[in-house]
């Protein structure tokens, strides 16, 4: 009689548990939602000098694109299904308000691609949503002004031109003339070129302010040479970010020298010759989707939505805090086809990466250069480093 008591009380406990653990087994077995945010705000420059070949209107939504298709082939092994929803502005309020109807409708996941004060609105906005800048090189973002819910994508302008700096240092090209566009744009590339120099050991011999208004088209030949007559050089360094000049630099100075920067030889996110490591089929696969040749837009976005799908197939969840501790710590290594591990920066939230240094029609480097050596990781010598930055990031 006991051992038939004892026998009913174990079933009786094993249909409890059963009862218990069967509402965890079939929210294990539910698909996982994943919505991303795509917000886009790109500002008219107005017209360009030098407008022979525009950037793409579509530049950073197709890298985004191609990313969701790809996080659903892998995610559909762990039931995750990524979705992304677009909004396209043109205005900055315009996006405000389309982020914040967004956000009612429960997403707490963005890519940007903006610029840095609407980048900035945006995350004052949304303080419990992570955003992922795929749009603003701004430096002041990595450095004085940080936002504790962004992450950055798109290399800083100090990235791009530690790059190209030490790649100059490899060639002996120490002495450089600095030629300056009107923009703050260009202002804040020169801006960066500066601190490269100072940095790796450059001097700048003569710095000009460009202030030609005339379509150079038609009168390079004869202004370039007499505008870059000055101290002998070795390199002339553009920031002329809007491209109202700098594609008539090339083969117009007065001494025959290279030209590097905003145009000529250029540090830059990705490009069409990046072909290694995989990169090859992630170029073709982007051409299959729009048409055209992936951009440094194109690859942040991507970049950000693989960002945030590596970072739920590891945890399992979509909570945007969580995530962002996740991709902060060391334990998520990312991969983005550059021959090395990619990971974000815990002091300012820059997705550490190599740099392409390329001419139109090919790949001439990668920095960081050898020899440029770092107590942590060489892609911390691009940038700003942990002592440079003054903002508190958490």
């Amino acid at each position: 009689m006991r051992q038939r008591v004892r026998y009913g009380l174990i079933y009786l406990l094993t249909l409890a548990a059963a009862t218990l653990l069967a509402p965890q087994s079939h929210a294990a077995n539910e698909e996982m939602k994943v919505q991303i945010g795509y917000l886009a705000f790109i500002p008219d420059l107005g017209p360009v000098l030098s407008n022979i070949i525009p950037e793409p209107r579509d530049a950073g939504l197709r890298g985004a694109e191609l990313a969701i298709i790809d996080s659903n082939s892998t995610g559909r092994f762990l039931n995750h299904s990524y979705t992304l929803q677009t909004a396209n502005a043109d205005s900055p309020q315009a996006l405000l308000d389309a982020a914040q109807a967004l956000h009612q409708q429960g997403l707490r996941l963005f890519v940007v691609n903006a610029p840095a004060e609407t980048l900035r609105q945006l995350s004052a906005a949304l303080p419990d949503s992570l955003l992922f800048n795929a749009g603003s090189a701004d430096d002041s973002l990595r450095s004085t002004a940080c936002l504790n819910n962004v992450l950055h994508t798109l290399p800083s302008r100090a990235m791009l031109t530690d790059a190209l700096a030490q790649f100059l240092t490899v060639r002996r090209w120490n002495r450089w003339l600095l030629i300056v566009g009107q923009t703050p744009d260009d202002q804040a590339y020169a801006a960066a070129l500066r601190r490269a120099a100072k940095r790796f050991g450059h001097t700048i011999v003569a710095e000009k302010a460009w202030s030609f208004d005339n379509d150079q088209r038609r009168s390079a030949q004869a202004d370039m040479p007499l505008f870059t007559q000055t101290t002998e050089y070795d390199v002339v360094l553009v920031a002329d970010e809007r491209g109202d000049f700098g594609e008539y630099v090339p083969y117009q100075t007065w001494y025959p020298r290279p030209v590097a920067g905003t145009q000529g030889l250029t540090p830059v996110g990705w490009h069409k010759s990046v072909e290694t490591y995989g990169a090859a089929q992630l170029q073709k696969r982007f051409e299959a989707l729009a048409g055209r040749w992936m951009n440094d837009r194109d690859f942040a976005a991507w970049m950000a939505v693989r960002s945030i799908a590596s970072a739920v197939n590891k945890l399992h969840q979509t909570d945007p805090m969580v995530i962002r501790q996740a991709e902060l710590s060391d334990q998520l290594p990312l991969d983005g086809f550059k021959g090395r591990k990619l990971s974000y920066r815990a002091w300012n939230g820059q997705l550490r990466q190599p740099i392409p240094i390329v001419q139109p029609r090919a790949l001439v480097s990668t920095s960081p250069q050898d020899g440029f050596l770092h107590p942590v990781t060489e892609l911390d010598t691009l940038g700003y480093d942990k002592p440079e930055v003054t903002c508190h990031f958490q």
